[in-house]
């Protein structure tokens, strides 16, 4: 059983070698995508554009102003001078939002009353509006114990904190957009790899009638499956390494965890990839038909279904269980622990346990069919 195994892997490995096209796409596409999704897909909001109608004009008010714009976050765009101009900075995207000082804000302030200061967001980017209000009101908090304790100074009083505000981020001190996404881009990037290129490649064979002259040979339908899928599984195991390399240095995305540990559950994401690429080649009978396919069943989910972007647990309920059709939701959670968080195994064996499950079933699938179609022909 081995040798025909090894047999079929090393005649696959041969037409890989010589398809110069397909070894092109297979190593510099995965590189292509982690550089524009990397850079491209970034949650970080800086430089948030705004506009300040300063009504007052006063040293107090200059002071709030300044005080924003010590932060990377605001950009001062201009002053505006009347409040038929904030509508215009608005409606034609020119600040994503203008500030409005009262004219009497000294004077209520210095009166120790409460004063408003009107934050008029763009909100048509419910996402960015959020993090523009979170922004503002940090800087708003800040200014005014600043203030108080100024105040309190001059008084001689010194100002009592009962509780102190001390946050400590753990796994990624730096909140860095881009820690967060590689592990998703990785696996996001050897499913779709995996999927179409297995797919392809079983499906050229009944495309150039190749198949039926296996399906009669002594070879039986899973030496023929694991021959033909070794050689991937084997080129998307060294294209993991190529681009876990090559977010090290784009992004200083480190391992902190096991390398050895990453290596056998990435073996098996990737077993499983290759299972729903085999499944795939299965039900389809042309390249395009599997391409579109593969496409759509590997990239799809992995983007919207596996939590790469979107939190499963702020989806309904209904959603979070059909989140179990992607592999991708369960590497994930793997990746994140062994890269990010640097844990071991007893923490996402569970896991491994659904990559095997969902590898077992998809393998089952595509023997059933294919026996039956088999029979049928």
């Amino acid at each position: 059983m081995l040798n025909r195994i090894y047999a079929i892997a090393k005649k696959e490995f041969r037409q890989l070698k010589r398809d110069k096209r397909l070894m092109f796409v297979i190593f510099f596409f995965p590189v292509m995508l982690l550089v524009m999704f990397g850079y491209a897909v970034n949650f970080d909001v800086k430089h948030v554009k705004i506009a300040v109608y300063d009504q007052e004009k006063s040293q107090l008010s200059r002071d709030f102003v300044n005080s924003l714009l010590q932060s990377e976050y605001f950009d001062l765009v201009d002053m505006v001078s009347s409040e038929k101009e904030i509508n215009r900075y608005l409606d034609d995207k020119l600040a994503q939002c203008v500030i409005v000082i009262p004219n009497d804000l000294s004077e209520q302030i210095y009166s120790s009353r409460e004063v408003k200061i009107q934050y008029l967001i763009d909100g048509v980017d419910g996402n960015t509006a959020n993090i523009i209000t979170n922004y503002a009101n940090l800087a708003t908090l800040i200014f005014n114990q600043k203030f108080s304790n100024q105040v309190l100074a001059v008084k001689g009083i010194k100002q009592y904190e009962p509780i102190k505000f001390d946050p400590q981020f753990w796994f990624n001190p730096e909140l860095k957009t881009s820690k967060f996404l590689v592990p998703g881009l990785i696996a996001m990037i050897l499913i779709v790899t995996a999927v179409i290129t297995v797919a392809l490649s079983l499906v050229r064979e009944k495309e150039r009638g190749t198949i039926e002259q296996i399906n009669v040979s002594p070879l039986s339908s899973l030496e023929l499956i694991l021959g033909k899928s070794l050689p991937f599984v084997l080129l998307a195991l060294i294209n993991a390494g190529i681009i876990l390399i090559a977010s090290y240095f784009l992004f200083g995305s480190e391992v902190k965890g096991s390398l050895l540990l990453l290596f056998i559950t990435t073996l098996i994401f990737l077993i499983a990839s290759t299972s729903m690429g085999i499944f795939i080649s299965v039900v389809s009978d042309s390249q395009q038909v599997a391409f579109t396919l593969a496409t759509f069943i590997s990239l799809l989910p992995s983007l919207i279904l596996s939590g790469f972007i979107f939190p499963i647990e702020s989806m309904p309920e209904i959603i979070q269980i059909i989140t179990n059709v992607t592999p991708v939701k369960f590497f994930l959670k793997i990746l994140r622990a062994i890269m990010l968080r640097g844990v071991g195994i007893e923490t996402f064996w569970d896991q491994i346990v659904y990559l095997l499950i969902f590898t077992t079933i998809l393998i089952l699938l595509g023997t059933i069919i294919n026996k039956r179609k088999t029979e049928k022909a």
